[in-house]
């Protein structure tokens, strides 16, 4: 006779068809409500899901974006908040709720993402970020940056001045009617300062990351601007921003690229675009692996099962 906690699980877990619904349904920016009208999926399962998701998304994409042949790298970091913005945190959320940095790298041929992170925006954050990009790659790069100061220190730590690197800086003028809330200055010039190497002045651009940041508030629906569908916890954030990430690398046709190719395909990654089930194949190969029950007990042995 089956063990009653085997039976269990198998009676309450979705089936790949429907969460593939659920995953269709959060990368092209639905919010989790609007993926639970949609679905018919309950919120915690869907929560729950996402979360699983992002977890083994982040693995599987740690393990494979190694010795990427990239050349030219744009990074560029994005805004956005848990529970509240930062000046409006209750003092018993300190440390848990306020603004959120999601720290991005695009290689500006294959448009792949190979490195992102997400936290603050301090010096810690960009030495841990330039550092994580930097192994990530086969040969010198040209990278270009924003005017970020803490890029200064973190990006020659991380590549040991190994590098033609470039910082973009732009110039900005007042707000619109001086409106200073919602509406950006006017971009009155930008100026390209060489800091590193000898990074090719045709090359000095960010625009393809900054691209990618709507990208990010098209596909993930606690992006968007001035609603309230931003992220309750800086979990549920960091899964949503893994598996948009994994979804834009494997599954996601970059019609720039040509027919039928994704990021990944076009750096060597794969040969193929992933489909939502194979994507949901890799979440199902790590439930099959006996785990003891705990999230932090399960977390750590689908890393190793992953990685190996």
């Amino acid at each position: 006779m089956p063990d009653r906690s085997s039976i269990m699980v198998n009676m309450n877990r979705l089936t790949t068809e429907k969460r593939s619904q659920v995953i269709a349904a959060l990368v092209e920016g639905n919010s989790i409500r609007s993926t639970v009208r949609m679905t018919g999926v309950a919120k915690n399962t869907v929560l729950k899901l996402l979360g699983d998701m992002g977890l083994v998304c982040s693995i599987y994409q740690d393990r494979l974006m190694r010795d990427l042949p990239c050349k030219r790298i744009q990074c560029d970091e994005i805004w956005s908040f848990c529970y509240a913005k930062e000046k409006n945190v209750p003092e018993s959320k300190i440390g848990e709720a306020g603004d959120v940095w999601t720290w991005v790298a695009l290689d500006a041929d294959t448009k792949l993402v190979p490195s992102y992170l997400v936290g603050a925006r301090g010096p810690d954050e960009a030495r841990d970020f330039m550092t994580d990009l930097a192994k990530r790659l086969r040969h010198r790069i040209q990278l270009t940056t924003d005017g970020h100061r803490p890029y200064m220190i973190a990006v020659p730590n991380a590549f040991e001045n190994n590098i033609d690197y470039a910082m973009l800086v732009k110039i900005y003028g007042p707000a619109p009617g001086g409106e200073r809330r919602y509406s950006p200055g006017i971009c009155l010039g930008q100026e390209k300062q060489p800091a590193i190497g000898k990074p090719d002045p045709a090359h000095i651009s960010t625009s393809y990351v900054e691209r990618q940041n709507l990208t990010m508030r098209m596909s993930m629906r606690r992006f968007t601007r001035l609603t309230n569908a931003f992220s309750k916890k800086v979990e549920n954030h960091a899964a949503a921003v893994s598996l948009h990430f994994f979804h834009y690398n494997f599954c996601r046709v970059h019609t720039s690229l040509g027919k039928g190719t994704t990021p990944a395909m076009a750096a060597g990654l794969t040969d193929h675009p992933w489909t939502l089930a194979e994507l949901i194949g890799i979440l199902e190969a790590a439930e099959a692996t006996p785990v003891k029950r705990g999230s932090y007990a399960k977390t750590r042995q689908v890393r190793r099962e992953i990685s190996e």
